[in-house]
């Protein structure tokens, strides 16, 4: 599980370079507002995490299994892992009254990409590049 681990968090990684480069460049030179900028950043973000799993790490895991289906599946994954996100933001922020930059931080940022990191790997393993059962 390890090189599946080291490979997961490369992607993962570079897919997080992708989407935050894209939105500065999206919200700044182009003068873009921000959620069409964040919209955009993010469909290049999973877009690389998924190039970077289907080609690298979970490159033997699922062949004849269409690269569209495997997209759109992993691209749900995202979405609920950027739910999740969301969801620890707003129970901080709205919920338990933590409103400072650094709660919202913390939160979001933190403890809620943690959880969603979780969610994001199990999909991706589950859900996306599942292995082949042999009857």
């Amino acid at each position: 599980m390890g090189p599946e681990l080291l490979g997961f968090a490369a992607a993962g990684i570079c897919a997080y370079a992708a989407d935050l480069g894209l939105f500065i460049w999206l919200r700044g030179p182009m003068g873009w507002d921000p959620l069409t900028a964040k919209a955009l950043s993010f469909v290049a973000g999973c877009s690389v995490a998924y190039a970077g799993n289907a080609l690298g790490t979970y490159r033997r895991r699922t062949p004849g299994v269409s690269r569209l289906r495997q997209y759109t599946i992993f691209f749900a994954v995202n979405i609920a892992g950027a739910l999740v996100q969301l969801l620890c933001l707003a129970v901080s922020h709205y919920g338990l009254g933590l409103t400072s930059q650094r709660a919202d931080t913390v939160s979001g940022a933190g403890v809620g990409m943690a959880l969603a990191t979780v969610l994001r790997f199990w999909g991706t393993r589950t859900l996306v590049f599942r292995t082949q059962k042999v009857a």
